[in-house]
């Protein structure tokens, strides 16, 4: 450090300079060394930490994994659900298939071919109802027309108009049995009114 200082004071007494000479605090040298060390030794430690560790990642146990149920259409509040034995499975349209163009207001009948899938035999106590949808078009609970066994097929029908705004309009029906549950695909309409 006195080299370094005298190097420069003689290069400032070359160009011309008057220069005072300067005060040299001593320095403890002790001090200097233990804060060269200590700054060493935190480089140090944050490089280490900075490392990969050779130590293994702690094993977790395999999550149990959750598989949704299928969605199912809503059903409306209060409706009561599926019997055991009565179960319904949708066959074809029979007048007026799904996308048909109606004009504003105009009545028709909706029919669809409709298997007993179940194995008890429906009677005429059973009602095609409203389930859900955008517009009821009309339409009123209707009665089977006759009994339905197990394994066979039947027309079910329903009066309804068409709204007298133009747009596209569905409707979804369900069939209930007499003790007042709901079974089976929905059934449903859906029109354009252009």
């Amino acid at each position: 450090m006195k080299r370094i200082l005298l190097c420069l004071t003689l290069l400032l007494a070359a160009c011309g300079s008057t220069v005072t000479e300067p005060t040299v605090t001593p320095v403890d040298v002790n001090a200097v060394q233990t804060s060269v060390v200590q700054t060493i030794v935190a480089d140090a430690t944050r490089t280490a930490e900075a490392l990969p560790s050779n130590t293994p990642e702690p094993t977790l146990a395999p999550i149990e994994t959750f598989t949704p149920e299928p969605t199912v259409p809503p059903t409306p509040a209060g409706t009561p659900t599926l019997s055991t034995c009565d179960d319904a499975a949708f066959v074809a349209d029979v007048s007026v298939p799904d996308g048909t163009q109606l004009t504003p207001g105009q009545e028709f009948i909706k029919t669809w071919k409709v298997r007993n899938t179940g194995s008890c035999t429906w009677t005429t106590g059973y009602v095609l109802v409203w389930s859900y949808g955008d517009n009821r078009m009309n339409g009123q609970s209707t009665a089977l027309p006759n009994d339905v066994p197990p394994g066979t097929e039947v027309d079910i029908s329903i009066n309804l108009q068409a709204p007298t705004t133009p747009g596209t309009y569905n409707g979804y029906w369900i069939l209930r049995n007499n003790n007042g549950f709901t079974f089976g695909q929905r059934l449903s309409v859906i029109i354009v009114v252009p």
